[in-house]
């Protein structure tokens, strides 16, 4: 597979104008206000399991308009804590699955959120258990384009404002330091720990793995690969819609959230990524207000570095939040 976007030198000197609509700020503040106001039960319920190095609970915690989410908590076996968190946020279409598919950062001493996307979980993988209850109007298949009409009914407002909710989760429990706690993901699981890095206060980092959601002026006909292709489908037969469909995405472009997360972060990217073009990815690294690095995989697609970053990112959290 070829490389299909800029060089690598261009790359890091790619930091395009983003449309940023003049009421960011205050619709996300007013948004995840009022999912805090609205209140909702956590739960955390201890899980027997076969595992023996960690200790397993499931968590259910409110999230956009008080809805219940679902999510892991794995702790080392027998911590007391306080520990380090790490939220975690997942790809596209996935659910958060079985506890025995996420033992690395807590078999690194960490304690670990790891967050089922609403509505998601039937794409690929071992299932997700969160419904997303809320309606939208006309959509393509797929998750791109609910309620992509208008930026109160988009689909993500509900996906970041649990993904900060999830945050907040974490910071209430015993076993948790509230003051040590991280975010990361991988593709949608990046472009959601960009969201949840600017608009939650006082993280440690953000590591945002080959992220998704970036730059969608450039991304949406860029590639023919989906989930970025759902939105060309769309605007195919909603012919007229797209500077509405545009400004409905600007309110959730990861770059938009880059200019706005201040914790030390790490992304990655892949320089064969046809799924999220490098150059997605480098509009949002590049617009990063904190301090950042990036791990450029040079001969990969969308899978990036996979185990090699995790230890990259292990590495880079220690350093940076020991």
């Amino acid at each position: 597979m070829p490389r299909i976007d800029l060089t690598l030198p261009e790359l890091r000197e790619y930091r395009p104008e983003i449309r940023e609509p003049a009421d960011f700020d205050a619709f996300w503040a007013d948004t995840i206000a009022g999912a805090r106001a609205a209140g909702g039960e956590l739960q955390v319920e201890r899980v027997d399991s076969p595992l023996r190095t960690v200790d397993v609970f499931d968590v259910t915690f409110p999230g956009f308009a008080g809805d219940p989410i679902k999510a892991w908590l794995l702790l080392p076996a027998g911590a007391e804590g306080p520990l380090p968190a790490v939220v975690e946020f997942n790809g596209y279409g996935g659910g958060r699955g079985l506890p025995s598919e996420h033992l690395a950062w807590a078999s690194a001493g960490y304690a670990h959120l790891f967050m089922d996307t609403r509505g998601q979980g039937s794409g690929w993988g071992a299932g997700g258990g969160t419904p997303d209850p809320h309606g939208t109007g006309p959509s393509s298949p797929g998750f791109m384009t609910r309620g992509i009409e208008h930026p109160a009914d988009y689909y993500y407002r509900r996906v970041f404002t649990d993904a900060v909710r999830a945050v907040d989760a974490v910071r209430t429990l015993a076993q948790v330091d509230a003051a040590r706690v991280a975010v990361c993901g991988g593709s949608q699981g990046g472009g959601i720990t960009l969201a949840a890095a600017a608009l939650s206060d006082g993280l440690v980092a953000a590591m945002p793995d080959v992220p998704f959601l970036c730059h969608f002026e450039r991304a949406v006909g860029f590639t023919d690969r989906f989930p970025y292709q759902e939105v060309v489908q769309y605007l195919a037969v909603h012919r007229g819609a797209e500077e509405r469909v545009l400004d409905t995405l600007s309110y959730f472009d990861g770059a938009n959230f880059a200019k706005r997360a201040t914790a030390p972060a790490l992304f990655s990217v892949a320089l064969m990524d046809e799924t999220c073009p490098p150059s997605t990815v480098f509009a949002a690294y590049n617009h990063y207000a904190g301090p950042s690095d990036i791990s450029v995989y040079r001969y990969n697609d969308h899978e990036g570095g996979q185990a090699h970053q995790w230890l990259a990112q292990a590495e880079f959290l220690a350093a940076t939040a020991p």
